[in-house]
């Protein structure tokens, strides 16, 4: 039986920035945002039956109406034309679900690029990127990978030098945060702090990793609800405590990641979180 495996990889925001909402109801967004090793699997093979179908080794995802890989898949078959009968798409999933880190739209970029290579339809990354625009926001970027500056709704993206080689700590806390009440709540407020963005990006050109991490910053920080705030400050106090260079939320939270630039460290903070946290990941920049 044919099969087709791609690497859906997990992405983290070394900054990320609301500068307004927009007349359409989006918000103008400037991120720098970076992949990480941590992983699902997209795993394409031939079902033998005569539908699409969609599985997954986590029970509670949604099925083949709302989860995002789904619908890649048929943005992908509207765009070519072609029949998604009898074909499988399973997820492997090790990514936290609703944890910031893109996970969902991993997955749905990931299907694009396996889609195209199982049908050999020929479209360029770029192609694809513009076919992620229609299934989410992060999908572009998640298509393309690396380092890159997104800006728009994500859509806009610029490559960037690489984020010179390091560890990374992923630290999921036991709760989910809804996206839209931070954005709405993001609304509310008159923001105290903005990410020096354009020192995040000379940092990169210059490989300096100190400089790239000191200058990390989320603004959806600010509007956490306070008992949720508290808990990812004190996640972050912690990787710096055991040496981190530092340490910040990604995407709506409420993943934290410190970035080490010894694995000594990062394998001992990763130790020392685990004990508290179930969720928590070594993982290094891909």
């Amino acid at each position: 039986m044919r099969e087709l495996r791609q690497q859906a990889y997990a992405k983290i925001n070394l900054t990320l920035d609301v500068l307004g909402k927009r007349q359409d109801g989006y918000h103008e967004l400037s991120m720098v945002m970076q992949s990480v090793s941590l992983a699902d699997t997209v795993i394409l093979r031939e079902s033998g039956e005569q539908d699409f179908s969609l599985t997954s080794n986590l029970g509670f995802l949604p099925g083949t109406d709302k989860n995002i890989a789904a619908v890649a898949a048929r943005v992908f078959a509207a765009h070519t034309g072609i029949s998604l009968a009898g074909l499988q798409i399973h997820l492997d999933k090790r990514i936290p679900v609703c944890a910031g880190t893109a996970g969902g739209s991993s997955d749905g970029a990931a299907v694009l690029r396996g889609l195209n290579e199982w049908f050999s339809t020929g479209l360029s990354r770029q192609e694809l990127a513009r076919l992620g625009e229609k299934v989410g926001s992060d999908v572009p970027y998640c298509v393309l990978g690396c380092t890159a500056l997104a800006e728009g709704r994500g859509e806009r993206l610029t490559a960037l030098p690489s984020l010179p080689q390091c560890h990374i700590v992923l630290c999921k806390p036991g709760f989910s945060i809804s996206t839209p009440e931070l954005f709405h709540r993001i609304d509310q407020v008159k923001l105290h702090f903005h990410p020096d963005t354009p020192g995040v990006i000379q940092a990169l050109e210059q490989g300096d990793l100190p400089g790239v991490s000191r200058r990390m910053f989320n603004v959806f920080e600010e509007v956490l609800p306070s008992p949720r705030r508290a808990v990812v400050e004190e996640i972050k106090q912690a990787m710096l405590s055991q040496g981190a260079l530092g340490a910040c939320m990604s995407g709506t939270g409420p993943t934290v990641f410190g970035i080490f630039a010894g694995e000594t460290e990062a394998e001992a903070a990763w130790r020392s979180l685990k004990e508290s946290y179930d969720e928590t990941f070594l993982t290094h920049s891909v």
